[in-house]
């Protein structure tokens, strides 16, 4: 099926092509962690451990959704779900349509075997909520991974640029607050990686979503990812027009903070260090999200996913000591972060 291609698209456009955005950063570089040169910590007694929906993660990060539906989603998913687990991360599966649509490929999400213990993230596109989707779709995605919590993904501007797009949004924000009303679980609206601004922030708060996962501009642009999917010229430099669109995630975080400040926000987009991470949780994230990096790992072994995760935590530790910073708590007291 259509869908099945795309899938596979994604991955193999991912792992082969540059998908980067050409000229837009994650806007983390404006922003430096102020330097404590007599932190009275001690490194090992640094402690990265945050709640996240009722979760504790050793770590604050979400190995974030990207695929599911064919034979190759299957083992990335695993391999990420055993990492995972190894290390006390959480992690989100791809959109679930196809495991609802052709029960079939549902094997290709389920990873509780390897990862019992995790936060683990459902999901499906809220397009769909205008496609005759409704709680039971919902609930049935939920359940048939086992999940913690239900990821409703955004991404208008990747549908418009598929000529076999769901282009119309209309009234999706009330479905999304009935999703919430009656799902049962916590329900976290995640950006694929152009951002969210403050007014929409407020206004998925204000419908009861559980958290909300930014996912600023910065790191992999789909508009150039729906480039090399194009099957016409003229599609392809649509994509092309578009491949530095959205709000860096830098800048997404602190609107989305302004919007929802009592609300846990889930920051990703172009993230690939310990470091961009620490500044993120100074500026007011409950957690990161990463995917290509992971993405990559996947392809080769739980090992080198572990390993990626390892790396990242010493960043994100040493960034968190050389702040002054015992806990993630104490990396959003004032003065840690400033603008330069």
């Amino acid at each position: 099926m259509a869908h099945d291609r795309r899938k596979a698209d994604h991955i193999r456009i991912n792992l082969e092509e540059e998908v980067q955005f050409p000229r837009l950063t994650t806007g983390f570089e404006h922003y430096r962690l102020q330097h404590q040169a007599l932190p009275e910590l001690d490194l090992r007694a640094v402690n990265t451990g945050v709640a996240l929906l009722g979760k504790t993660l050793r770590l604050p990060l979400v190995i974030s959704s990207m695929t599911g539906g064919t034979t190759a989603a299957a083992a990335i998913n695993r391999t990420l779900a055993e990492a995972a687990q190894m290390r006390g991360v959480a992690m989100g599966l791809g959109s679930q349509r196809a495991g609802l649509e052709q029960p079939e490929t549902a094997y290709t999400f389920r990873v509780r075997d390897v990862a019992p213990a995790i936060l683990l993230f459902a999901n499906l596109g809220a397009v769909q909520l205008n496609r005759g989707y409704g709680v039971d779709h919902c609930r049935r995605a939920v359940d048939m991974i086992g999940a913690d919590a239900l990821i409703l993904h955004v991404n208008p501007l990747q549908e418009a640029l598929q000529a076999d797009g769901d282009w119309d949004w209309r009234g999706v924000l009330g479905k999304i607050e009935r999703i919430c009303r009656d799902l049962g679980a916590p329900v976290v609206v995640k950006e694929v990686g152009w951002g969210v601004n403050e007014q929409l922030a407020r206004q998925l708060a204000d419908v009861g979503v559980a958290a909300i996962d930014v996912a600023g501009a910065g790191g992999t642009s789909w508009s150039a990812v729906e480039s090399y999917r194009a099957t016409t010229e003229a599609r392809r430099q649509l994509c092309l027009a578009f491949a530095d669109w959205g709000i860096p995630t830098a800048e997404t975080l602190r609107m989305a903070r302004r919007g929802a400040p009592n609300t846990p926000l889930i920051a990703s987009g172009g993230l690939r260090t310990g470091i961009d991470a620490a500044k993120a949780l100074a500026l007011g994230a409950s957690a990161v999200g990463i995917a290509s990096p992971f993405l990559k790992a996947a392809t080769l072994s739980v090992e080198e996913v572990v390993s990626t995760i390892d790396a990242f935590t010493d960043e994100l530790r040493i960034a968190m000591f050389c702040s002054g910073a015992g806990a993630v708590a104490t990396l959003r007291e004032s003065g840690r972060i400033e603008r330069v």
